[in-house]
């Protein structure tokens, strides 16, 4: 599987921005997409995610309410609508195929079958 991210760029505080990731190859198997980040520095978190199956989405508690994930399964591409930027919201984006929310003990992680190249999106006045 591939996954093709684009859509980043530099952007002023209180602008938007729309990302999205296509995936090809063997996608049959993708029940899941997802959008991910690392700023510089920091350790890559989670920002959101989309079952394919039903429509339910997922949120990171620093972009809920001012990003929207949302996919077209027959083009197998997923979208990241990003409202309200903030200068820390930098950071490279990453887009993942079936990410899996597991919780152990309190502490959450996520396991990811595929990842994409990050597209880098840069909030700054």
């Amino acid at each position: 599987v591939q996954l093709q991210a684009c859509g980043g760029g530099l952007v002023r505080p209180g602008d938007s921005l729309t990302l999205s990731c296509e995936t090809s190859g063997r996608t049959s198997d993708t029940y899941a997409m997802g959008w991910f980040r690392q700023a510089p520095g920091k350790e890559r978190k989670f920002v959101a995610l989309i079952n394919w199956s039903g429509g339910s989405t997922l949120y990171g508690d620093s972009v809920q309410g001012r990003f929207t994930i949302s996919g077209d399964k027959a083009r197998n591409t997923v979208y990241l609508q990003m409202d309200n930027l903030k200068p820390g919201d930098t950071a490279v984006y990453y887009c993942a195929v079936n990410p899996t929310r597991i919780v152990t003990v309190g502490i959450i992680t996520y396991e990811v079958d595929y990842w994409g190249k990050g597209t880098l999106v840069t909030v700054s006045s």
